[in-house]
């Protein structure tokens, strides 16, 4: 899916790999709850937010408002990674980030739910094939 909006050809490992380098919290791995406190922590994204992780249909994310979150140094370093434009890689990121979080916290904790951060990567890996 991710693969598709970035108008690229990339290998699930690939998108994997740079997605945790963009969702690394400050030990190095993979930070879900950090990446939710950010959304949190921003009265405008909250009730996007508490769509993503409940279990009604998920409000949009505008690629500006994901710059806003993750900040544009992050996407454009994830989208050099990647060998792509960091605008289309933050239009991706903004449609494909929600959904994850909204199928990584359907009925539970996200990530026991997923078994743990390598299961968030895993899944992640299969969602933006």
């Amino acid at each position: 899916m991710l693969s598709e909006k970035l108008g690229a050809d990339i290998d699930a490992d690939s998108i994997s790999s740079a997605l945790g380098g963009l969702l690394a919290g400050p030990d190095g791995n993979l930070d879900l709850a950090g990446l939710v406190s950010r959304f949190a922590a921003n009265a405008d994204f909250s009730d996007l937010l508490g769509s993503w992780l409940g279990d009604g249909a998920n409000e949009a994310l505008s690629a500006d408002g994901l710059l806003a979150v993750l900040g544009g140094d992050k996407v454009a370093g994830f989208a050099d990674q990647l060998g792509v434009d960091a605008t289309a890689a933050a239009g991706g990121l903004a449609e494909g980030l929600p959904e994850m979080l909204d199928q990584a916290s359907s009925g539970g904790s996200l990530l026991d739910m997923v078994g743990g951060a390598e299961g968030l990567l895993g899944a992640a890996r299969s969602f933006f094939k």
